[in-house]
């Protein structure tokens, strides 16, 4: 079970925050080029530090903790999905709380 640790860990992320799609029609999925235009250039910078970090034994990934899928540069698939699930999974909560509060003004409203 240990394998599963990271993937489990994602899995609760998914499922803490994706229901708010549905219940309070947030449209993130909706606008998922939108999205991705935010998280990707931040993903690239942090999978190139993970990168940089691994290749001179500064950081590691438990091998007890991982499914054991590489990608480019010996990094989990696991931390690639990281990188887009968590962001998603923010964009989503405050698009929620944005629905729940209108009054909250983030920065970004027209």
């Amino acid at each position: 079970m240990m394998k599963w640790g990271y993937v489990v860990m994602l899995a609760f992320t998914v499922v803490g925050s994706f229901w708010l799609e549905i219940v309070f029609k947030v449209r993130v999925l909706q606008r998922i080029t939108r999205a991705l235009k935010s998280i990707l250039p931040v993903a690239l910078a942090f999978l190139v530090w993970d990168a940089w970090a691994v290749h001179h034994h500064d950081w590691y990934f438990d091998t007890k903790q991982i499914l054991g899928i590489y990608g480019p540069f010996q990094i989990p698939i696991e931390e690639y999905l990281f990188f887009v699930v968590v962001p998603l999974a923010a964009i989503m909560t405050i698009e929620a709380v944005r629905k729940v509060k209108p009054q909250w003004k983030i920065g970004d409203e027209k």
